[in-house]
């Protein structure tokens, strides 16, 4: 059965607010300076809750999603930050000419929580990212890597078996999806969670792409327990065992979230022009 979080959008935000306020800021203060001039930008933002935290360190910050409904939810949410000219909210895809046009080169930060596992061609969209940073600017990845027990997201699921079921993401795609189906999940979550598998991104493989475009690891954390396992299971974030984090295959399937700040060689002026 999927959590409360995963059918109340309000929970869900202040779950995000204050996982972002305990442990996100606390993770990427060394590298950052608050204030009024900084500027943050959420790709995947959903309901805004990070970006909440940000703008109580006085950051301007933009949210973007592709999802519509979650943008008005978080223009409701934060209403207040948007009418005191604090953040802006649009549904609209980063890739589309127009984004770039308005957008480029104007962010310290950007931030991808939970939502780079999200996106196709990975090796095309990270180094792409670096068009919308200024001189320094820096990026936050969080991803729960692929080969952990719910790497597949499946604890949305609304039966209550499938959102128990650890690894079945490892499943071959029909059977997967089949299994889905035996299980009663709506097609809008079984093709969700077909999308994961699709672009199931392990620990090796994310940074074997920041390698190749040219991006500096400046700080990685490994969980063994993710942070935002606190509000939804009432566990205490740790850290990944040194002795696990060791061995690839036991990092790559008990860590349960992985977190990095990186930042890019490259400027966008040198990149090959990306559309969709």
């Amino acid at each position: 059965m999927a959590l409360d979080q995963h059918l109340n959008l309000e929970i869900r935000f202040r779950q995000q607010v204050d996982n972002a306020r305990e442990y996100l800021l606390p993770f990427l203060q060394p590298w950052m300076q608050t204030g009024s001039g900084l500027r943050v930008m959420e790709i995947g933002c959903g309901e805004g809750g990070v970006l909440r935290a940000f703008a109580e360190q006085g950051a301007w910050c933009l949210g973007v999603d592709l999802s519509e409904s979650r943008i008005r939810t978080a223009q409701a949410l934060m209403a207040e930050e948007i009418a005191a000219g604090q953040a802006e909210f649009i549904a609209q895809n980063v890739y589309d000419p127009a984004f770039e046009a308005r957008w480029a080169g104007q962010f310290d930060w950007i931030v991808l929580k939970d939502t780079i596992e999200h996106i196709p061609e990975q090796e095309r969209f990270i180094p792409y990212l670096v068009r919308f940073l200024k001189p320094g600017g820096k990026v936050f990845f969080g991803f729960p890597p692929w080969y952990m027990p719910f790497g597949g997201h499946q604890q949305i699921c609304r039966s209550r078996l499938g959102s128990k079921l650890v690894w079945m993401h490892l499943l071959p795609r029909g059977a997967y999806a089949r299994l889905l189906r035996a299980l009663g999940e709506p097609e809008q979550i079984v093709s969700d969670l077909l999308e994961i598998q699709d672009t199931g991104l392990t620990i090796a493989r994310f940074e074997r792409i920041l390698r190749r475009s040219g991006h500096v690891i400046l700080a990685r954390t490994l969980f063994l327990i993710n942070p935002i396992y606190r509000y939804k299971f009432g566990l205490r974030p740790r850290r990944q065992l040194r002795l696990l984090a060791a061995v690839p295959p036991l990092r790559e399937s008990l860590t349960t979230a992985a977190w990095y700040v990186v930042e890019p060689l490259q400027q966008a002026e040198g990149l090959p022009n990306i559309t969709a």
